[in-house]
């Protein structure tokens, strides 16, 4: 006969096979019912303060500095001077040899002589010629010479004038070359326009340079003013819009960690750096348009004096516009999408229904952007992707329709679409750009599977 305890324990254990069973079959159901769902994290609608920042990259410069090159060739024979030294308006930076210069201003001045010997001569011979003519003429009126010995006195005077017309156009000609010989002279010596610092020196005593004059000459050295700094950043066409003289900027400057400058605004190029004039200009801009982008420069004043030095690099955030107590959503969480093409268009403008699983149709609300898209988009022609953000109901999402504002680096303004009691998808990253559609069953994740996954 079997013991009583034994059968009691083969019982116990019988039912707890079937308990473990059962709760296994059951967890299983529930995985099946959530292996669709998409993880998602939200975030409440919430009023901020907000700035927005164009942010650019660019080089600290001198406001005011000067290249100097050499307006006439020759041999640098004088540069009293080295990189890094302070300069007074006036002083001495470098001298030519002068020797060939010279020998041409001593030549244009002998010229210059010779033609007012010559003038002299012309006036003298002028004279002479006058006081011969006017006794030829009264002897001529009193009919005591011929025609023809009156007529040769005449064309003498009047030889004699236009020889001193041409002796005065040859001094005037000898004048303007001994300037200009004079000039050549003084340019083989070269003053700093200004007071400041050699910021860079390309030449040594000795060396040969090139002038000016019928090319681009030899860049000796640059001087710069370093008491007044600027920093020089490319904005790109679609934010130079709002950049205005005299924002405020926040500068950076790797060169100086852990601290922040302020600057303004002083100046905006009207033409971008890629753009040219004529049509050769015009043709290589063009051709290079497809793999270069339009800049322009933007000059920013810097306030604060500190040891900069010339093509340091610096990072510029110019606060473009400021929005204060604004509806604000995570930034992430506006994304794009496709609108929805109704069955029957002339129904388009009637109200969506959403259906939530295992409840009545709920009514949502008019998809009025969506409506006037549709309806400014002409017969056959592509629909454009709208911006929207994806409101956890339940467990699905609901794609609503957005009109954004201005933005800073975590949170966008929402103009329409959006309330205060509002919360909206927040994360991830792949789940609001690719996988969440309207209607989409979701399931609310951890707070911390946002970051890891938006760090992917």
């Amino acid at each position: 006969m079997a013991n009583p305890k034994s059968k009691k324990r083969r019982k116990i254990i019988v039912f707890g096979v079937i308990a473990a069973a059962v709760a296994l079959i059951a967890a299983v159901a529930i995985f099946k019912k959530q292996e669709g769902a998409i993880v998602i994290q939200k975030e409440k609608v919430s009023r901020r303060n907000l700035t927005e920042l164009v942010v650019a990259n660019g080089k600290v410069q001198p406001v005011l500095q000067v290249n100097i090159s050499p307006e006439v060739s020759g041999e640098i024979i004088e540069l009293p001077v080295r990189e890094g030294q302070s300069v007074k308006k006036g002083d001495l930076l470098v001298k030519i040899k002068p020797d060939n210069y010279i020998a041409s201003r001593n030549s244009s001045q002998a010229n210059y002589k010779y033609s007012q010997a010559n003038k002299n001569t012309a006036e003298a011979n002028l004279e002479k010629a006058d006081l011969e003519y006017q006794r030829v003429a009264e002897l001529f009126k009193n009919k005591l010479v011929s025609d023809s010995a009156f007529l040769e006195t005449k064309t003498i005077y009047n030889v004699a004038k236009a020889t001193l017309a041409g002796a005065l156009e040859q001094v005037e000609m000898a004048n303007a070359a001994l300037q200009k010989a004079e000039d050549d002279l003084s340019k083989t010596t070269i003053y700093s326009p200004l007071a400041g610092t050699v910021t860079k020196l390309n030449s040594q005593v000795g060396e040969r340079v090139v002038g000016t004059a019928m090319m681009a000459g030899t860049e000796i050295m640059t001087v710069s003013d370093l008491n007044a700094m600027e920093t020089r950043v490319d904005i790109g066409e679609v934010d130079v819009v709002l950049i205005g003289i005299g924002q405020a900027v926040r500068l950076e400057v790797d060169a100086f960690k852990d601290r922040k400058f302020k600057g303004v605004v002083t100046d905006i190029a009207n033409s971008s750096k890629n753009s040219g004039t004529g049509t050769a200009a015009a043709a290589a801009a063009s051709s290079s348009s497809s793999q270069e982008a339009t800049k322009f420069q933007v000059k920013i004043r810097i306030s604060e004096k500190e040891a900069f030095r010339p093509g340091m690099s610096v990072t510029a955030e110019i606060e473009t516009r400021y929005r204060t107590n604004v509806l604000t959503v995570p930034i992430q969480s506006v994304t794009t999408r496709l609108p929805k093409e109704s069955p029957d268009k002339g129904k388009s403008a009637k109200t969506n229904v959403v259906q939530l699983a295992g409840s009545d149709p709920l009514p949502a609300k008019e998809d009025t952007n969506e409506v006037k898209s549709a309806d400014r988009r002409k017969a056959g022609e592509p629909a454009k992707p709208i911006e929207v953000v994806f409101l956890p109901q339940g467990d699905r999402a609901k794609m609503v329709p957005v009109k954004r504002g201005i933005s800073d680096d975590n949170y966008v303004e929402i103009v329409e679409g959006l309330s205060e009691s509002d919360e909206v998808v927040s994360g991830g990253y792949k789940a609001i750009n690719r996988e969440l559609e309207d209607g989409k069953r979701v399931v609310l994740g951890h707070n911390g599977s946002s970051s890891k996954e938006d760090a992917k």
